[in-house]
């Protein structure tokens, strides 16, 4: 793959190429103002010439012969000539003018301007009347005077602007080389940095422009560094809670192994089942919190809450009468919400799953749904100890647990719910249940729009 082209060559480019169309129209444009110019100068020359002719002539002799050459007075004067003609009769020209009239005279041409070709030479003539009307005046000039004079023109005033280009590339490459030194610093710097380094970068008397650009990289390196943070404390948790049940399971199994009772080893086997049901539940809400954590994007759908919280209570209910306890629905029949199916029931069953755990045999647990003013609604209460109000603000801490509770668990299902809700702008209220005397847990939606 061909490599990119650096900013620095595409600017230096650009800007050269700029200047160098620049001057090229430049160019074109004085050698053409120069040209129309000099033409209308060495024309009114031309003009002056002829009419200095025409009054010096006197013609009162018109038997004398004046085929007389003029005489050369300057360099250029053979790329200028004339002729004086006298009743279609030659009376003066200048040496280099042909015997015959510049402007074949049957052409009847007079007066005025014309371009002709002369023995290979092409000239640029005027002709006019003398005093008299059989007195007739040719002037011409050489085309290539008028190109020399030109080039001469063109030469004095361009060739400086050539020579001063490359100083002017010169200068354009240092300032933009110097322009873009911030760029390279940014670039050191990154280059030389351990690839576990993501502190923010900080460069002194950093351009404006610049600044939104490492602002923006600082902000992806501190994303970087709270997934990697994310990701290393999910490491240590999911090591710090899995070594328990499966230390539990382990033994469990070793005593299954060594006993030769079949109710004890059929208690242990028990034992063990409940050890990895408890360690498939603590890797579920594992990989729930890893997967909110690591902020990936939700595929939103509307979900009713109604049949999905009697889908949960369905799978709770078993354990829940085995303890004697009553699980009850309240509320509308329709609660939809814009969100995610599968972590919207994980939610829920946490927090009924928590309810039916945490609350004494023969307890109630009371679930309600509301819609009140367009804002849905999840309460969850129970009859049991509730929390005392120092446990309660701690509550969605990671691994924080009521003590003497009687119950196994990780401490993760508060921080997954309250991870839940955050995901799907809920708000989640806790509080003394009034109705049943335990703890009621209210999530609210955000309104309906």
């Amino acid at each position: 793959m061909k490599p990119a082209t650096s900013i620095q060559t595409r600017l230096l480019l650009l800007v050269i190429g700029s200047v160098l169309t620049v001057w090229l129209v430049a160019a074109g444009l004085t050698w053409g103002d120069a040209r129309h110019e000099l033409d209308e100068l060495l024309d009114g020359h031309l003009t002056q010439a002829a009419a200095l002719l025409v009054a010096q002539q006197d013609f009162e002799h018109d038997d004398d012969e004046r085929g007389l050459d003029a005489p050369v007075l300057h360099r250029y004067a053979p790329k200028v000539a004339f002729q004086i003609f006298h009743e279609g009769r030659l009376s003066m020209r200048t040496a280099n003018a042909p015997a015959q009239p510049m402007v074949d005279m049957a052409e009847h041409w007079r007066e005025g301007f014309r371009t002709v070709d002369i023995g290979g030479v092409r000239w640029r003539i005027f002709a006019t009347h003398g005093a008299e009307r059989d007195v007739q005046v040719y002037v011409g000039e050489q085309i290539d005077s008028r190109a020399d004079i030109l080039k001469a023109i063109l030469r004095s005033v361009l060739w400086p602007i050539a020579f001063a280009l490359p100083a002017l590339m010169l200068a354009v490459w240092l300032a933009i080389r110097r322009g873009l030194l911030p760029l390279r610093q940014i670039r050191d710097v990154l280059q030389s940095r351990r690839a576990d380094a993501l502190d923010p970068v900080h460069l002194p008397n950093l351009p404006a422009d610049l600044a939104p650009m490492l602002e923006a990289l600082n902000a992806l390196f501190g994303r970087i560094s709270s997934l990697l943070h994310a990701e290393r404390r999910f490491t240590a948790d999911a090591a710090h809670e899995l070594r328990t049940p499966i230390a539990a399971i382990h033994t469990q199994a070793q005593v299954a192994l060594a006993e030769t009772e079949e109710a004890a080893r059929k208690h242990a086997l028990q034992a063990t089942l409940a050890g990895c049901d408890r360690a498939t539940r603590l890797v579920e809400q594992l990989l729930t919190l890893s997967r909110l954590e690591a902020g990936q994007p939700l595929p939103m759908s509307t979900v009713d809450l109604v049949p999905l919280t009697r889908q949960i209570m369905a799978d709770i209910t078993p354990q829940a009468l085995a303890r004697g306890q009553s699980i009850e629905l309240q509320g509308v029949d329709h609660s939809p919400i814009q969100g995610d199916a599968a972590l919207l029931a994980v939610l829920v069953r946490n927090l009924i799953d928590n309810a039916a755990r945490y609350s004494p045999d023969g307890a109630r647990i009371l679930v309600t749904m509301s819609d009140g003013q367009q804002a849905p609604q999840l309460s969850v209460e129970d009859s049991g100890p509730g929390l005392s109000e120092a446990d309660l603000p701690r509550l969605g801490e990671r691994f924080f647990r009521v003590l003497g509770s009687g119950q196994s668990g990780s401490g993760l299902g508060w921080s997954i719910v309250r991870r839940i809700a955050a995901v799907h702008h809920a708000r989640i209220d806790t509080e003394r249940s009034a109705q049943l005397g335990g703890l009621a847990v209210h999530v609210r939606w955000p309104l309906k729009t």
